[in-house]
């Protein structure tokens, strides 16, 4: 395996070299904007990227949209699994915040904040197959006031689907690689740019874990229809996905050092679980959180939604869209602490998601003179019934269950909450053409009703708590220096919603913790971003610089009063503000000859204000630097694409990462190398039939991916880490009919 490392790399580098020989400042049609993969926000107020189809098509199929963005300032991505989809460990963070506090939409479909949880929405992995991905825009600072969000604090991220214009085909292609990772994906496309058009596709998704026993897999179908009537659009679309993960055993450093990165949970061991579970541990496991039986997160969902785009007269446009989610989820652990009724020492417990939402949101733009003036609105009801169970292992040698199933027949329900939240949103803005000039002046505010009705309450607290701010403001200007260079920069005000939940927000506590969080006041986090940069575009170079202000205002933190993985209820309260400043840049360079360049670099520097004061202690962490917050980010890569090879190398490395809010434990930096090479050739086809080797991790390096898969303590070590997948390698043949 080295050997063939080594070989890939190698081939990687020499793809390069035809390149380097004639390279000249005119690119030729390979290196044309057609073959641009990042654009950067030309003409933009706000620091914004737009990535392109072509990033996700040179890396390894399936790969998660996530994942792709990782090249750009200040995006800060992890994942325990080669393609950045196991949800349990995908983790993205941009600016010192967190995916919680970013905002998501696909064609503007509001996903949620991408909450393990499942409180709100779905991951965009389960809305739509990366495929059939057109662009994702992902803005660093608090995003487009436009957005369905009412989360995004420090940014947001649009995904919009591709639409089909080359006529009636087929694209297929079929991926086998390491740890019998086996993946088809065909869709089928109609239309053409301008009249009826669309696509239907589908994809299975199989592989076992790179460590321990099990497997994770999906299978997922998207539809998309764009139906012309007149000067009118309508537009439908489709996706159910059915994902189920085997999960990767959460480590500390301690259990790292003792046990190796490739420790896992016992699975399919059962004898060895259950002889764990009576406290017969043999070494080197020690405790009852060295190893569990098993644990998955099982997902189901079905989304769809309906638009009209409608020019009402030369200078008005209205738009709307209404949208309908369905997701029912289990997250599954073999617990040692729960014994099942007939002796058994352990039970499966669960957390259980039944998500019900619907929504609509729409538009007005119109044109007078020098303005471009819209106005926007959402409105969206969610019901969520949300649970805490556990269930029976049939006896001490057969386990009788399989967590990759969803369970039923519960032996005690815990909890069991119904969940309500009503959001109402709108917004303005009025983009101010001036010439060389342009301004962007605009506000938006919400209303934002939450309620939790008890079933079966437990521990846990219900009532009603309400988070409204009806005006959000932003202001930003971009002036055009000449035909190639600009400056930007721009102010924004942003307030996050409380959640609807029983293990995150303010309904995850006790009723008397709740109570007194209402007495109190509990304010609703919220963030001031100010940014300033540059542009520049020709035809050689194509880059970015900013810098940036952020105050993270009304930080809420929910203190743990227990193990993570047990569940207990946190206290959650305003603990105060934090502050980030920092630097971005980024640019390619366009060879010529299919040679290309490209390059990012960040630095963050987030500190807490405050000290954090609690009934017993008050935690000394001002001035302590960010959890998860590394200081510098830094990516590179060269890549090679001519009619027949192509190629691509790129480096990505990451500072050190802090994990408690002290800052007395980290994980250390680490550099990872990716490649990829393919070959295309003629067939006779509709499109050229391609061969492409992926290579992920290409130097097996051992590293921690997560950190805080079980949250962040205070201080000293905790069982809150994922190891990063090791060397990986892939294969693919595409095809176009």
């Amino acid at each position: 395996m080295r050997k063939f490392t080594a070989l890939l790399l190698a081939s990687a580098t020499f793809a390069a070299v035809p390149a380097m020989a004639q390279q000249s400042n005119t690119p030729t049609a390979t290196g044309s904007e057609e073959q641009v993969i990042v654009v950067f926000g030309k003409g933009e107020t706000r620091q914004v990227q737009d990535v392109t189809s072509k990033e996700l098509l040179i890396l390894a199929p399936g790969t998660s949209p996530l994942k792709a963005i990782e090249k750009l300032p200040s995006v800060n991505f992890q994942s325990a699994d080669p393609f950045g989809t196991y949800e349990w460990s995908s983790r993205v963070s941009i600016r010192g915040f967190n995916q919680n506090q970013l905002g998501y939409t696909l064609d503007g479909i509001p996903l949620g904040d991408s909450s393990y949880g499942n409180n709100n929405g779905l991951h965009i992995g389960r809305a739509i197959i990366s495929d059939n991905i057109g662009v994702t825009r992902v803005s660093q600072g608090s995003g487009s006031i436009g957005t369905q969000a009412t989360n995004n604090l420090g940014g947001t991220l649009e995904f919009f689907s591709a639409d089909n214009s080359d006529g009636f085909g087929v694209d297929a292609n079929l991926t086998y690689g390491s740890e019998n990772t086996m993946r088809a994906f065909t869709r089928v496309n109609f239309g053409e740019a301008g009249g009826l058009r669309g696509f239907i596709s589908g994809v299975y998704h199989k592989a076992d874990k790179w460590k321990g026993g099990g497997e994770q897999k999906n299978w997922q179908v998207n539809a998309k229809a764009i139906v012309p009537v007149g000067a009118a659009e309508f537009d439908a679309y489709f996706s159910y996905s059915d994902r189920a993960e085997q999960d990767y055993q959460d480590l500390s450093l301690e259990m790292i050092n003792r046990l190796g990165y490739e420790h896992d949970n016992f699975f399919p061991n059962y004898a060895t679980a259950i002889a764990a579970a009576g406290r017969k541990f043999v070494a080197p496991i020690n405790n009852l959180d060295d190893s569990y039986y098993d644990a998955s997160g099982l997902r189901k969902d079905l989304l769809t939604a309906y638009g009209l785009t409608a020019p009402l007269n030369d200078n008005v446009t209205f738009k709307i869209k209404a949208y309908y989610h369905n997701n029912t989820g289990q997250g599954t652990w073999g617990t040692p602490y729960v014994a099942s009724p007939n002796g058994v020492p352990m039970s499966a417990r669960t957390t259980e998601y039944d998500i019900q939402r619907g929504g609509v949101f729409g538009s007005l733009n119109t044109k007078v003179g020098d303005h471009d003036i819209t106005v926007g609105g959402w409105y969206e009801h969610n019901d969520f019934t949300q649970a805490r169970r556990f269930y029976a292992y049939q006896s001490n040698t057969i386990p009788g269950l399989d967590h990759t199933k969803f369970l039923t027949n519960p032996f005690f329900t815990q909890w069991l909450f119904d969940f309500n939240t009503d959001t109402l949103q709108y917004y303005v803005q009025d983009k101010i053409s001036l010439g060389d000039l342009t301004i962007n002046l605009g506000w938006k505010g919400f209303q934002v009703n939450n309620e939790a009705n008890p079933r079966i309450k437990g521990s846990l607290s219900a009532g009603a708590i309400k988070s409204q701010d009806w005006f959000q403001p932003h202001v930003g200007a971009a002036y055009k220096l000449n035909d190639k260079a600009e400056i930007f920069g721009g102010f924004t005000q942003v307030t996050r919603a409380f959640v609807s939940s029983a293990t995150s927000g303010p309904f995850a506590t006790t009723q008397a913790g709740f109570d007194a969080l209402i007495a109190r006041g509990l304010k609703p986090e919220g963030s001031d971003t100010f940014e300033l940069g540059a542009r520049y575009n020709d035809n050689v170079f194509n880059g970015v610089v900013a810098v940036y202000s952020v105050n993270f205002r009304n930080r809420l933190l929910g203190v743990q009063t227990g193990a993570g993985i047990v569940g207990n209820p946190a206290i959650l309260q305003n603990v105060g503000n934090a502050k980030s400043v920092g630097f971005e840049a980024a640019g390619d360079v366009r060879l010529g000859g299919g040679m290309t360049l490209f390059a990012s670099y960040s630095y963050t520097g987030a500190t807490y204000e405050d000290n954090v004061i609690t009934p017993t202690a008050t935690i000394a962490i001002k001035g302590k630097d960010v959890v998860d917050t590394p200081k510098h980010l830094l990516r590179g890569e060269v890549a090679y694409d001519s009619d027949t090879f192509f190629g691509r190398l790129g480096a990505n490395y990451m500072s050190k990462r802090y994990f408690t809010y002290l800052n007395d434990q980290s994980v250390p930096a680490r550099v990872l190398i990716d490649a990829t090479l393919g070959y295309r050739f003629d067939a006779g086809m509709r499109t050229p039939v391609e061969l492409q080797l992926n290579a992920v991790n290409l130097l097996d390096k051992q590293y921690v991916s997560t950190i805080g898969s079980n949250g962040f303590g205070n201080s000293g070590d905790n069982q809150t880490l994922l190891a990063g997948s090791p060397q990986q390698f892939f294969v693919t043949l595409k095809a176009g009919f």
